[in-house]
């Protein structure tokens, strides 16, 4: 659906060069809700906006649909940016004009019949929630009602791809949440592909089906949300994620909990329906071994739910052995924390 190929994109003259984007190259599914997260000044913005070419790549090809984008004229390029919805951080809306004409805008541009911008504002408009607000200005709505405008005018085209560039960063926890199930539903509801740029982990761990995290310009690690968030391999992936669960503390105080040479910390996943069962508790009853738990959570990534426990197990060294080989043969990931 969307291939970036090479993608480099530099800012400034020879000699003074800034490279915000090096040699980058990403493939998203149709139909997914795709994540890529990174600092400030990591490149995601840029990405994001070289896929609809509003930043136009140094070097590179953004494919689209089997488009090549970065091959097109001008003419041709407008007509694929139809297919291309975006959505901002600071909602971009048109301060002068009502709801119901920030959304019909795009229609007026192609010279809609008023008769279909009627009918198509307000299904919109009942899509995101805003019948009661359509004669409203922008200065009139709460964050979250300005962003549900920013949805329902990015949708106005029949997108097949929605791009969201930090779309909730301005918003409050509970806005934020209710967005992100907007998203979820039109994603579900559509088929659309969705990318989604943030700092935030959290946005990605409550929708995101795939993530990239992107680091000085570049890919450092991509996969499925719950392996990457589960089992993160970079060190800029395993800092957002000590930021969102608070597992660097947990770590600390597992190493430095009282021990003895007859004890053993480690950090045991479960994933879907195994977060519910019982497995440790019967594990260490058929081993003998008793366990401390320092740490716990469970909680969903999308849909599906997972647990993680810090524990501290304690007994003779083979039957803490065998009960981590228990574990791991039930299909628990145990990370031994020596």
């Amino acid at each position: 659906m969307i291939e970036l190929k090479r993608l480099t994109k530099q800012y400034g003259k020879a000699g003074t060069l800034t490279t915000a984007l090096s040699e980058l190259n990403l493939s998203i599914e149709k139909g997914e809700i795709f994540g890529v997260i990174g600092h400030s000044g990591a490149g995601k913005s840029t990405l994001i906006r070289c896929i609809n070419l509003l930043e136009r790549p140094t070097s590179g090809e953004v494919w689209v649909n089997g488009v090549n984008l970065t091959g097109l004229g001008n003419k041709q390029l407008q007509g694929e940016r139809r297919k291309i919805g975006m959505i901002f951080q600071h909602f971009n809306l048109l301060s002068s004009a009502t709801v119901f004409d920030n959304i019909a805008f795009p229609l007026r541009l192609i010279k809609t019949p008023k008769s279909e911008i009627e009918r198509k504002v307000s299904e919109l408009l009942a899509l995101v929630g805003l019948e009661a607000h359509r004669n409203k200005f922008p200065s009139q709505l709460s964050g979250g009602q300005k962003q549900r405008v920013g949805i329902a005018r990015a949708l106005a085209s029949d997108p097949e791809v929605l791009l969201c560039d930090e779309a909730t960063s301005a918003l409050d926890p509970q806005t934020t949440d209710s967005i992100l199930r907007l998203l979820l539903d039109i994603n579900q509801h559509f088929n659309l592909t969705i990318v989604l740029i943030t700092h935030e982990m959290h946005v990605i761990q409550s929708i995101c089906d795939r993530v990239a995290v992107i680091h000085q310009g570049g890919i450092v690690e991509q996969g499925p949300v719950t392996e990457v968030f589960l089992k993160p391999k970079h060190e800029v992936t395993r800092e957002f994620i000590r930021n969102e669960t608070d597992s660097g503390e947990a770590l600390r105080l597992a190493i430095h909990a009282p021990h003895t040479e007859s004890s053993r910390a480690a950090k045991i996943t479960f994933l879907g329906s195994k977060t519910y069962e019982s497995t440790l508790s019967q594990t260490v009853r058929e081993t003998g071994v008793a366990f401390a738990i320092l740490q716990g959570t469970i909680s969903t990534i999308k849909h599906t739910p997972y647990g993680q426990l810090i524990v501290r197990f304690e007994g003779d060294k083979p039957a803490i052995d065998l009960t981590i080989q228990k574990l791991q043969e039930q299909g628990l990931d145990v990370e031994v924390m020596d």
